[in-house]
């Protein structure tokens, strides 16, 4: 045993047990060797090297030590020269004995004073160990940087000043008659100026920082000047000393006397070494400071367009938010200003703007406004750079905001910069929230992390959507999330500041017409939040139902309650129904003037006593206490029906005969707490369910029969899932194609289908990913199946597979190859019988060389569509705001050359929508995504405003949440009377709550020239017979206390508009009125008639019927806008439309109910939540 031990070698110190364990046992010979890298390190050369140039702190603290050493030499020169008397002798004894007994004559120069010093033995000393030190540290730097070239580093100026100082005082040790020549130690200066620059370098490398560039050049200026007047100075002075024998103090004001230009004469040099010194001073001067002097001048623009630095301090005592763009337009910039600046508690924030772009002369302009120059400032420079990133104090902000540029042709492109930036702010400044804006949907997901994100196309669309279904909505989102000129602007800020007593008015207010008062009065209603308990407004609802506080909330303040969010619960319900039960910790969201913090109060018989004669609420800073309370019939004596209509009856449930004794009809009370038997908020899922279970006869002689569920595929990655109409099964591409037949159907235009409801036609460039969100809210589940339009897509483009796959699933969707520049397209897409035609931008457009050009095409189509389809709902989507003006374009039109002139006083008093007035926008006919910009800036003070408009859109549904619709008043309606009484009944019955009102109107004042110049007496004739044929015919747009102005505020519009226009002559006579109104009429019958012929001709010629061509049906003579949140006493109309945020129809059905009425989601929902986690 002890003998195999000893014959088991050890084992080497570095034998790996890897190679135990396979065995291995060649050891022995192993024939490995170690290898050292980087032995060119070890050498001494380099070592040094390391040491004096490449380390960067090693070397700062060399340069420090450099330029220490030449102030050291300079003052110890200095303070030799102030011990020195020039009338002694000059320590030349031992070479020229009797040079002190010489003295000064003007022919003949003593050069003893100047070749000869008094140098004391301890100065000396100090002035050659100086020397020692700065030659041996020149030679050192000079063996460490050789190259190569000898020649190029001795014939370097740096080192040929150093051998001129250092070399004399060496030479002195071994020579000590010459311990007094005269060197030139005072050229030190310029060592010291080159050491200086040095070490501002190596001070940027050490604390990786890059000073700006504008410091290093006035710094290296500086230290040119003040070497320049050194040398001057030490140079006359010694100089001198064979002459006027001056002083270092008589030398330096001769030197500033002389460079300032001033020259008084009572100290010139006496010989002419100095004079020649004064002269090649002078010329280096003159070529040396203008070289640095424009160095400096071109890096002050530099700077200037490049915007500086955002200071440090400035940051850390100051709040400021940046803002990133591409490409900064004038109408972005003051969007931003306005819609940012418009919040009181925003006025002390600045704005950094991050550019990469040069500033334009318009912002530059604008920038320049005192206003704007305090708290704006440009910055160009790159978010993808640190050093741009730390310019802006990133890492400071309290916001970033990332908007894309929406002109580039190519969009995607313009969404991959936004997402750079958007990863480069985050990887900055992790903690600095971010605003991102994003323009294609499919780029969504890669940006999740960002606090808030509006991406445009899913917005327009869900939009435009909505539109065709809820009349104006782009209308009444855009003045929902804009700041009206009722809150603090920027200016009236100024106001406060300065004590001014004017006060600014909202929008419309100045105008004689009635529609624009109304109009412009509640297009202030914006959204607050406001905790239950610490509200004045909702205290009092602690315990009860959401539509009790919501209906008495809106009888008492005139604020409107739409949502409500949980305190551990960050999703926001809107109208969570009457069997949610307020808390006090709940956060309310209401729609109101002002938010209830900017409020004051008043008990209610003083409001009486101030309002006796105003029937209506008006007022920048006042609550609508209304004295109409009495007459809302707040107390049902006897308890009416209180159903919901059905899906295909639009009018409200009447009241019960016995109420029509006489007496007002009386409405149920809202009740504190839901009560399941009087109140049946499910009717509409009901009345649906019914369709599904027992389908017409059409439906079964078609074979169409719908189920609800998650749509199986999404077009991209972060679609929200939403409940929605669908087919058993999908529908073959080739069916899809609407304009060509298949083996599956011979149809080949929209007539032949034979479609019960009028078509929505959209007309766009190609079938994106957005289209998606253009469809699924109007086929969502919470729309009666009976009132389902069929959709066409008039694509210019053939749509890819992937689209196809995500509408093939939808009932009665189609697409069509085409342009609405062809009129053989739209007649075959159904244009004729169609209920809406939705125009949507086209991107390869949006980029033009003149800005606001980029709509031209859009806008011509249009106006095409506009004459040869009067009667057809046209809504469009521009590019820029401004070009509205152009939509339905009348050029002898004078209430819209009226309109254009309110608009521009609108403007220039600092209305932030003083397009508002124009009659397309004001009916929702016409749309911008640019206007929805401000949603993007507002989330920064209300964090919840970009969930509350997706839930209204339809883009989002949370479980519990409401949704947007609206109802028609009909004749059949008109029994409610008022917005209060409508509030009840709707609260009490269906427990929906209506947000405001779409009215429309006849406009009284006709819209041809000729008409319009009708003479004042002529009008007063015949205003009593028009009085009655309005009062009969038609209903009011106003108050009950209005009723008798109409007549008077009518002739007041007629002067208003006839004078803004200044087309007519004030006096004409009835005959020549009537002559030329008989005329124009028939210009414009044989116009319409001639078009119309065309539409026809063309109909019969594609083999189409032209029974539904209705040529002379149009709207021209109507006006429509939004009455956001009227005051509880505004008398409904006959054609009102009403928005509503309707309960969740799914929140309270049973388990039981939902697994028989959605037994298609066991299928097909099951893949759609597969798709949509994907």
């Amino acid at each position: 045993m002890v003998d195999l031990e000893s014959e088991v070698p050890p084992l080497p110190p570095r034998y790996r047990f890897r190679d135990l364990l396979l065995g291995d046992q060649g050891w022995q010979n192993d024939d490995r060797v170690q290898v050292e890298f980087y032995m060119n390190e070890n050498t001494f050369k380099e070592r040094l090297k390391l040491f004096f140039i490449k380390n960067q702190r090693s070397s700062l603290r060399i340069r420090l030590f450099n330029f220490s050493l030449k102030l050291l030499s300079c003052l110890l020169y200095i303070i030799r020269v102030l011990l020195d008397d020039p009338t002694q002798g000059h320590g030349c004894k031992e070479l020229n004995r009797g040079c002190s007994s010489q003295n000064y004559t003007p022919t003949k120069i003593d050069w003893s004073p100047i070749i000869w010093v008094n140098r004391s033995l301890p100065l000396w000393g100090l002035q050659v160990s100086v020397a020692l030190i700065s030659l041996f540290e020149t030679m050192l730097l000079g063996y460490l940087s050789y190259k190569g070239n000898l020649w190029e580093q001795v014939l370097r100026i740096p080192f040929l000043l150093e051998i001129i100082n250092a070399v004399p005082f060496i030479i002195t040790i071994f020579w000590p008659a010459l311990r007094n020549i005269f060197i030139p130690v005072f050229l030190n200066c310029w060592l010291a100026k080159h050491a200086l620059e040095n070490m501002i370098n190596d001070l940027h490398r050490a604390i990786q920082r890059t000073q700006s560039a504008m410091f290093n050049q006035v710094l290296i200026l500086i230290s040119t000047l003040l070497c320049l007047i050194f040398t001057c100075i030490c140079g006359i002075q010694h100089l001198e000393r064979a002459g006027n024998k001056l002083t270092l103090f008589d030398s330096l004001y001769f030197c500033i006397v002389t460079f300032s230009t001033v020259g008084f004469g009572d100290v010139t040099p006496k010989i002419w070494p100095s004079k020649l010194l004064v002269v090649i001073m002078i010329c280096v001067a003159l070529v040396v400071l203008p070289i640095q002097f424009e160095q400096l001048a071109y890096l002050w623009m530099e700077r200037q367009k490049s915007g500086g630095n955002y200071s440090r301090h400035r940051a850390q005592t100051e709040k400021h938010v940046v803002l990133c763009v591409s490409s900064l337009k004038i109408d972005l910039l003051m969007d931003f200003l306005n819609e940012f600046y418009a919040h009181p508690r925003l006025q002390d924030y600045y704005v950094v703007i991050l550019c990469p772009t040069e500033m334009d002369a318009q912002v530059r302009r604008v920038l320049q406004i005192p206003m704007w120059s305090q708290r704006v400032i440009y910055l160009q420079g790159s978010a993808l750079k640190d050093q741009d990133l730390l310019r802006a104090k990133m890492d400071d902000a309290e916001a970033c905001f990332i908007l894309s540029s929406r002109c580039e042709v190519d969009r995607p492109a313009a969404d991959h910069q936004t997402i750079l930036r958007a990863w480069a702010v985050k990887d900055f400044a992790p903690k600095c929230p971010l605003y991102v804006q994003i323009l294609k949907p499919e780029n969504k997901f890669h940006i999740k992390f960002a606090d808030h994100v509006v991406c445009e196309e899913e917005f327009k669309y869900a939009m435009l959507a909505l539109n065709c279904i809820c009349p104006a909505t782009s209308t009444l989102i855009t003045l929902l999330v804009h700041t009206s000129r009722g809150q603090t602007a920027p200016w009236e800020a100024f106001r406060h500041l300065t004590g001014t007593k004017q006060t600014l008015t909202r929008e419309g207010q100045q105008s004689p017409e009635q529609w624009q008062k109304m109009y412009g009065r509640y297009s202030g209603n914006e959204v607050y939040h406001i905790n239950l308990e610490d509200s004045t407004f909702f205290a009092e609802y602690e315990g009860k139902s959401f539509t009790y506080a919501s209906f008495h909330a809106h009888k008492k303040f005139g604020v409107c309650l739409i949502g409500v969010r949980r305190e551990d619960n960050k999703n926001i319900l809107l109208n969570p129904g009457p069997r949610y039960i307020m808390s006090s910790t709940d956060i309310c969201f209401y729609i109101n003037i002002t938010k209830e913090e900017n409020s004051a109060f008043k008990k209610q018989e003083q409001h009486r006593k101030n309002n006796e004669s105003k029937s209506y609420y008006h007022g920048p800073s006042r609550l609508p206490l209304h004295s109409v309370i009495a007459s809302m019939g707040t107390v049902a004596i006897d308890l009416q029906d209180t159903g919901c209509r059905s899906s295909s009856g639009p009018t409200l449930t009447l009241p019960s005969e016995g109420s029509k004794d006489g007496r007002r009809s009386s409405i149920a009370p809202v009740l504190e707490v839901a009560d399941s038997s009087s109140l049946q908020t499910c009717d509409l899922l009901s009345d649906q369910s019914e369709d599904e279970t027992t389908p017409s006869d059409d439906d079964i002689s078609t074979g169409l029969e719908y189920a609800k569920g998650y749509p199986p595929y999404s077009p991209y990655i972060g679609s929200s899932p939403t409940f929605c109409h669908l087919l058993h099964e999908k529908v073959p591409f080739c069916c899809l194609r609407l304009d060509k037949g298949c083996q599956h159907n011979y149809y080949e235009d929209a007539k032949a289908y034979g479609f019960k409801n009028k078509l929505i036609i959209v007309a766009a460039e190609t079938a994106g990913n957005g289209l998606y969100n253009f469809i699924v809210p109007l086929r969502a589940y919470y729309r009666p199946k009976k009132e389902l339009n069929p959709i066409v897509l008039l694509l210019d483009n053939p749509p890819d597979m992937h689209f196809l796959d995500a509408i093939c699933w939808f009932p009665m969707v189609y697409y069509m190859v085409g342009s609405i520049d062809n009129l053989d397209d739209l007649l075959r897409c159904g244009v004729t019988f169609a209920a809406n035609m939705v125009v949507v931008d086209k991107e390869s457009t949006m980029s033009a060389e003149e800005d606001y050009m980029a709509d031209a095409k859009t806008i011509v189509n249009v106006q095409t569509l506009f004459r040869l389809f009067s009667s057809l709902s046209i809504i469009t989507e521009l590019t820029h705001p401004a070009n509205m003006r152009f939509m339905q374009f009348r050029a002898k039109d004078c209430y819209s050359l009226a309109l254009s002139k309110l608009e521009k006083k609108e403007r220039e008093k600092g209305s932030n929508l003083a397009f508002m007035f124009r009659l397309p926008f004001a009916a929702g006919r016409v749309f911008s995504i640019s206007m929805l910009d401000t949603l993007l800036y507002q989330s920064f003070v209300k964090d919840y405003m970009i969930s509350i408009t997706r839930l209204l859109l339809g883009l989002d549904t949370t479980p519990g949440s409401g949704f947007l619709c609206s109802m028609k008043i009909t004749e059949d309606d008109l029994w409610i009377r008022t917005y209060a009484r409508l509030y009840q009944k709707l609260c009490s019955s269906t427990g929906d709550i209506p947000i405001g009102i779409y009215r429309t109107e006849s406009q009284k004042l006709t819209t041809s020239e000729s008409q319009i110049s009708i003479s004042v007496e002529e009008w007063e004739d015949t205003k009593d017979t028009k009085e009655q044929i309005n009062n009969r015919n038609n209903h009011r747009n106003s108050t009950s206390s209005d009723q008798s102005d109409h007549p008077l505020l009518r002739r007041k519009s007629m002067q208003w508009a006839r004078r803004l226009s200044r087309k007519v002559p004030k006096h004409s006579g009835k005959t020549a009125e009537k002559i030329s109104q008989q005329r124009m009429s028939l210009y414009k019958r044989s116009e319409r008639q001639e078009l119309a012929e065309l539409v026809k001709n063309r109909m019969k010629h594609l083999g189409l019927s032209t029974a539904g061509y209705d040529e002379m049906n149009d709207h021209q003579n109507t006006v429509s806008y939004i009455l956001i949140n009227p005051s509880p006493d505004t008398r409904l109309e006959l054609n009102d439309v009403v928005y509503l945020i309707r309960p969740d129809p799914l929140a309270y059905v049973p388990n039981t109910a939902t697994s028989r009425k959605n037994s298609f989601c066991n299928t097909v929902g099951q893949d759609a939540r597969e798709e949509t986690q994907l």
